[in-house]
């Protein structure tokens, strides 16, 4: 299976990719780790612009640098295609000296099956075992 990137814009500017190599596929949930590009501190920047735009801040840890935000409805996702990747609610969530995850959740059938069938796959594969130890 060939990993694909995926690019993060916010106000139609690039600031990172993801491989959105987790998922919840019953809920069409996909989430990844974020490579921010040219920003110093995740943390900072997402609460400036959180701040600035309105966007309710639901994890604030200062000391910590750690945050994780609501729907970020300016944050874009989109496939090697230039195809977006739409759910209902896209946001932010990570610290500094750790990691920032993208987290894009309600994600509409059959796009979610045709856009990573890998996530599907895995599902359908596990639930079939599942049940057959019945």
């Amino acid at each position: 299976m060939t990993i694909q990137q995926y690019d993060i814009f916010l106000d139609n500017k690039k600031k990172g990719a993801t491989e959105l190599e987790k998922a919840d596929t019953p809920m069409g949930v996909v989430f990844g780790r974020v490579t921010l590009e040219h920003i110093d501190s995740g943390f900072d920047f997402f609460k400036t612009y959180c701040v600035k735009n309105n966007i309710v801040i639901i994890t604030d840890y200062p000391d910590d640098k750690l945050i994780g935000t609501a729907d970020i409805p300016n944050l874009i996702v989109v496939n090697p295609n230039g195809i977006e990747i739409r759910g209902q609610v896209t946001n932010i969530e990570g610290m500094d000296s750790d990691v920032f995850e993208i987290i894009i959740c309600g994600i509409s059938y059959p796009f979610f099956e045709e856009e990573f069938p890998h996530q599907v796959k895995y599902i359908m594969t596990n639930s079939k075992t599942s049940n057959d130890d019945r």
